[in-house]
């Protein structure tokens, strides 16, 4: 059965979501006009037709991180803005590993994934820095999450 890029990034976004359960994590850190956005949850939460269509891997111990730079319009809603996201994330142990985000942009939508390893029950530090397209403004977000595998 195929997927619409549509309904994927539907499925996506929902999947991402899920906020509701005790994995899922998700923040945010305001910078004047902008609004970097960010969830972590294992990728055994991504439905496979997801992960498939967006070349996501699924797994015990593969964890997704998923970034939104936003603005805020005239009206005071935000709306997602394009630009770039890199970062790191490191262990209790301070194990380093370079987090490698892709851009997906569906219709309005543009987020940042990266994929990273990661044991049950480690608490794990990102480092993240996202600069909103036509700024030169850096906009760093420090975190830390734990997940558990299944």
């Amino acid at each position: 059965m195929m997927i619409t890029r549509h309904a994927t990034a539907l499925l996506f976004t929902l999947t991402a979501l899920l906020l509701a359960s005790v994995q899922a994590h998700a923040d945010q850190k305001d910078f004047g006009e902008y609004t970097v956005l960010w969830s972590v949850f294992p990728s055994t939460f991504l439905a496979p037709e997801v992960a498939k269509a967006n070349d996501l891997q699924r797994g015990n111990g593969i964890g997704v991180v998923n970034i939104a730079i936003m603005r805020e319009a005239e009206n005071g809603q935000l709306k997602p803005v394009n630009g770039q996201v890199e970062g790191s994330v490191s262990n209790d142990i301070q194990q380093t590993t370079f987090l490698g985000f892709r851009r997906i942009k569906e219709g309005d939508a543009v987020y940042f994934i990266a994929q990273y390893q990661y044991q049950s029950g480690g608490m794990m530090t990102f480092n993240v820095t996202a600069q909103p397209a036509g700024s030169e403004d850096d906009l760093p977000v420090r975190f830390t999450h734990t997940l558990f595998q299944d």
